[in-house]
């Protein structure tokens, strides 16, 4: 067990957040702007005033080791940033210090583990959390908890623009401009990358060398240089992927360390990094180590080292998986963050709020700025029009043409403007391209087709006049002219009119053929839908232009066609009169399923006599992998409730044809369940659906019990060794033959008869135990205590006719302590 699990064991910590200090702050960061064109210089921070800790009551200096002590400091700068989505997954813990993520939150951890995630505060980190009050988690999308899970910002507000589903502590508030104030830093993030790893497109000149050695990778610096550079080509992992040692040799005292990992896909599995500064020498350069990832879009980062630095990830479409034990350091990414655990081994994963006070390179220079400019006019004499309003657009998400909807817009830039007499609506900005979109034509005339002016590219050879484009406006015509669009819904075979058809009508707006209903850019939904009465016609008076019915319901009977849209409609001023008609066909429904049983016959394997009192589950095979599997992302289908056979031992199912399994779960009293409980698989075909298929389950008697054993245990409290009572425990036997407990997965291990809760003298007894391997698993503390952070003691061995006795210990809640 490392020194951090045997620390996780000592430390016992309530489920959320723990009490904060009683004073409220809920100012935000200040972010500050950083320029598109990066030049290089030295001894500057991060963009936006990122990375050292935010006053007012930050520490005088930073504990020496990740504790579970009173709080130290506070600190209100942001220690996690995410430009898109932040999923926790795995048996990962808490992320210490404000969060903020420009897109969704999401958390669905696996089951059988803690199902709390902290944010804010840990109960084991550098103990500088945010001010009390202060937004602990702020995320510009919506934030979705899995049933049966908490997200735990306890004393901290949780600002979100989207929605909130599930269990949340802290204070909710609901906020559409939440990441408002945050918005530039995601761009800004990745020009400082890339500004930090190269000049002019040329690597960065380094200061010392990067080896991996195999069982290390060794940094060597110049010993001198205040800003000492790496760039590094390959990953930080053993000759196989496996963890290795990170050190670092000839750094000067103070030093800024900035590592530069290049290469589109990055891992690092390392031990480095300890509980105690004094444990591994990597502790020393913490504040002052920046890791940065420019041109990566897939970064894991994974170990079992408490790992120090601050991390920058600056590309923007990239995914970076955390399942390192602990990141001691700021951590900044202008792409998605998974925060997870690997399918084996330990959980627990945290992130802890330390900053970065290190002078990097300078990636600013003054902006090169112009004007933009709109010049709206009369489309018939080309006099200046006042009174049109247009919206300014900065083409930022790399797709042509303006966006602004969707998940990924184009950014809209300040308020509107409304043009003056004339007609010019001008505005200073960076380099860059830029639509005007007119929302409000002038009194008197119409908006064009296209309400969009542009693109306008300014660039530093013409931004000295500006760009202009002129948007000429057409006086107001005359009404447009209408008629109707109809559709007949018909039977394919005798073509009668048919009710009941339910319809909807959609515009081409788009210009792209055919009907998009979805995506960034669909065509145009027209009012309700349409039911089709006793004549099977639905109809609708419309402007000109092209349109399409689309059949959502077929009328009872049946079926929806393969092709459900009707169209397109062209409906032009010489047709307006008389409208424009499709007929639309519908089959009548197939004849019904064939069904038939699946049945399992559960008997004595010795006597061949049926068997009531076994509980079984039938599956169907729909993931067309052979053999049944009940768990993964792709499992075949349960069917139903459990099925208990009854005296003639027989459970029966009625199915539509295809390929079944029954899976015994429970062995009738007196039997064992087979080594493998899976019976089948029993096709049911057209041709033996009227007998049915079966198949013969035989279990087998339970042999003579061996001579058993016992565990007893004792509950007190950690301060006094007073007994405790109310502590509720699981007992578990090693039965999968990997070390440790897994409770859940594939293949976990074997939970040994029901709970136990300890007496008002503190014990609890399991008795009646084979021998074997066991632990003990306690799932709630008694009232006013905490949950050890490892909730699992053992293994403890039993053998037969022997008592094994475990004494456990409980510390009370923290905020006794804190305020």
């Amino acid at each position: 067990m490392s020194s951090f699990n045997r620390l996780l064991t000592r430390v016992r910590r309530r489920a959320g957040a723990l009490a904060l200090p009683c004073t409220v702050l809920s100012t935000l960061v200040p972010v500050l702007a950083l320029g598109a064109g990066a030049v290089p210089a030295v001894a500057a921070p991060l963009p936006g005033g990122l990375g050292p800790c935010v006053p007012g009551s930050c520490p005088p200096s930073y504990p020496t080791s990740i504790n579970n002590l009173p709080f130290t400091g506070r600190d209100n700068g942001i220690n996690i940033f995410v430009g898109n989505q932040f999923q926790v997954a795995g048996r990962a813990a808490e992320a210490e210090g404000r969060v903020v993520v420009l897109d969704s939150f999401a958390q669905a951890k696996e089951a059988g583990v803690s199902s709390i995630y902290n944010i804010g505060i840990a109960g084991v980190g550098s103990r500088v959390p945010p001010p009390d009050g202060a937004d602990f988690l702020t995320t510009g999308g919506g934030i979705t908890i899995a049933p049966g899970q908490t997200l735990v910002a306890e004393g901290g507000v949780v600002r979100h623009a989207g929605t909130v589903t599930g269990t949340v502590t802290g204070t909710l508030v609901t906020d559409p401009d939440a990441v408002r104030p945050y918005s530039g830093l995601r761009d800004q993030l990745t020009t400082a990358s890339d500004c930090y790893a190269r000049v002019d497109g040329t690597p960065r000149t380094p200061t010392g060398t990067a080896v991996n050695q195999g069982g290390q990778t060794l940094f060597t610096g110049d010993g001198s240089s205040a800003l000492q550079v790496f760039n590094v080509d390959f990953d930080l992992t053993g000759p196989t992927g496996g963890q290795q040692g990170v050190v670092f040799a000839g750094i000067p005292s103070g030093a800024t360390i900035l590592v530069n990992v290049l290469g589109a896909t990055r891992a690092l599995n390392t031990y480095s990094g300890g509980i105690n500064d004094s444990d591994d020498p990597l502790n020393a350069y913490r504040d002052h180590l920046l890791w940065n990832f420019p041109d990566a879009t897939a970064v894991t980062l994974a170990g079992t080292g408490q790992f120090q630095g601050s991390f920058l990830i600056g590309r923007q479409a990239s995914l970076t998986t955390v399942t390192l034990a602990g990141i001691n350091g700021r951590f900044f990414t202008t792409g998605s963050l998974t925060h997870t655990s690997l399918p084996v081994g330990g959980g627990g994963q945290e992130f802890h709020s330390y900053p970065f006070n290190g002078d990097l390179p300078s990636c600013t220079t003054p902006p090169v700025t112009g004007e933009v400019r709109v010049l709206k006019t009369d489309a018939t004499t080309g006099a200046p029009l006042a009174g049109a309003v247009f919206e300014l657009w900065h083409e930022t998400n790399n797709t042509p043409g303006l966006q602004t909807t969707g998940t990924n817009p184009d950014t809209r830039l300040g308020a509107t403007c409304t043009t003056p007499a004339d007609g010019i609506c001008r505005r200073t900005v960076d380099t860059g391209t830029y639509y005007w979109r007119e929302t409000t034509a002038p009194t008197g005339y119409d908006l064009p087709t296209d309400p969009v002016f542009g693109p306008l590219a300014l660039t530093p050879q013409n931004a000295t006049t500006g760009v202009q484009v002129t948007a000429a406006d057409q006086p107001h015509t005359q009404p447009p002219v209408t008629g109707e669009v109809r559709v007949l819904k018909t039977d394919a075979t005798t073509g009668t009119a048919l009710a009941g058809a339910v319809f909807e009508l959609w515009h081409e707006t788009n210009n792209t053929p055919g009907l998009q209903t979805t995506g960034t850019n669909p065509d145009t939904r027209l009012g309700a839908t349409c039911t089709t009465p006793a004549d099977g016609i639905c109809r609708r008076t419309v402007d000109t232009g092209t349109y399409y019915w689309r059949e959502t319901t077929a009328p009872t009977g049946y079926d929806l066609p393969t092709d459900p849209v009707f169209g397109p409609l062209a409906l032009t001023p010489q047709n307006a009169t008389t409208g424009v008609q499709v007929t639309a066909a519908d089959q009548p429904h197939t004849q019904p399923p064939v069904t038939g049983e699946v049945r399992v016959l559960k008997t004595d394997a010795t006597t061949g006599a049926p068997l009531a009192g076994a509980v079984f589950e039938l599956w169907h095979e729909t993931n067309n992998t052979p053999g049944l599997q009940t768990t993964g992302t792709n499992p075949d289908t349960r069917l139903g409730a459990t099925c208990t056979t009854p005296a003639d031992g027989i459970c029966r199912r009625t199915v539509d044809t295809g390929t079944y399994y029954w899976r015994e779960t429970t062995a009738p009293t007196g039997y064992d369940l087979p080594t493998d409980p899976v019976f089948g698989p029993l096709a049911l075909t057209p041709q033996n659906a009227t007998t049915g298929v079966q198949v013969t389950a035989g279990d087998c008697p339970s042999p003579t019990p061996p001579p058993d054993g016992s565990i007893d245990l004792t509950k007190r409290d950690a301060k006094t060794g007073e007994p405790l009572g109310g502590a509720q425990f699981q007992l578990w036997r090693e039965t999968n033959g990997v070390a440790g407990l897994q409770t859940g997965g594939a293949n976990p291990d074997t939970r040994t008869g029901p709970g136990c809760t300890t007496s008002a003298e503190g014990g609890c007894a399991f008795t009646h135990l084979p021998a074997g391997q066991y632990y003990l698993r306690e799932t709630a503390a008694p009232d006013g205590y905490q949950l050890p952070h490892d909730p699992v003691t053992g293994p403890y061995r039993v053998d037969a006719d022997d008592c094994v006795t475990v004494d456990l210990t409980n510390k009370r809640h923290h905020h006794d302590d804190d305020c």
